[in-house]
């Protein structure tokens, strides 16, 4: 006989207030709260790196650049979700009463790893893209000098671009903001396979 134990749903309101007191975090979609796995040193370096140029170039324009540790709110598909950057034009526009989860991303950035770049590139960009201001999304691979772009065109129209190898610059689409890959992947050792 299989035991079958029954699946305990949260309502947006008992997560938000789980994980407010978590030791780990964790995304929410549809219910259900899933625990995410920890980054390796390479990511956080590729995350960091990203983040250390964002502000000296775009000093002084209205931008707001945030890392790791700030949600994003997907309503239609009742998802709450930490992308490894979150740049947001303007103010942010909070859910709640709290500075923890933000509405209105402009650009957004997952350094893919092998156990979520299907997801990172699949389905949580479709997710991504039910939001009304987001309009581009970096993935940067953090085996390889591998970045890929998309730029939204208009409703429904995205622009793919590809990066490969140090010498090549990430240009932006939605900021007047580049960077090379060799800056985004500065002390990044690939010999290190971690997972």
């Amino acid at each position: 006989m299989i035991l079958q134990t029954e699946k305990h749903y949260y309502t947006p309101e008992e997560y938000l207030e789980l994980e407010e007191k978590a030791e780990y975090k964790n995304e929410y979609k549809d219910g259900e709260i899933i625990r995410m796995t920890g980054g390796t040193t390479n990511h956080n370096k590729i995350s960091l790196n990203f983040c250390r140029k964002f502000p000296l170039t775009v000093q002084g324009q209205a931008y707001d650049i945030y890392m790791a540790d700030v949600k994003v709110s997907i309503p239609r598909y009742h998802l709450y979700t930490y992308p490894d950057v979150i740049v947001v034009k303007g103010k942010p526009i909070y859910e709640g009463i709290g500075t923890t989860t933000i509405t209105n991303p402009l650009l957004l950035v997952e350094v893919l790893s092998n156990s979520t770049k299907n997801y990172d590139k699949t389905d949580k960009f479709k997710y991504y893209r039910s939001i009304p201001d987001f309009q581009e999304y970096i993935m940067i691979d953090q085996y390889s000098f591998t970045v890929e772009q998309f730029a939204k065109q208009a409703e429904g129209q995205w622009i793919f671009k590809e990066y490969e190898g140090e010498e090549a610059v990430l240009i932006l689409d939605s900021i007047e903001f580049q960077i090379s890959l060799r800056d985004i992947y500065e002390r990044v050792n690939f010999e290190l396979i971690e997972e």
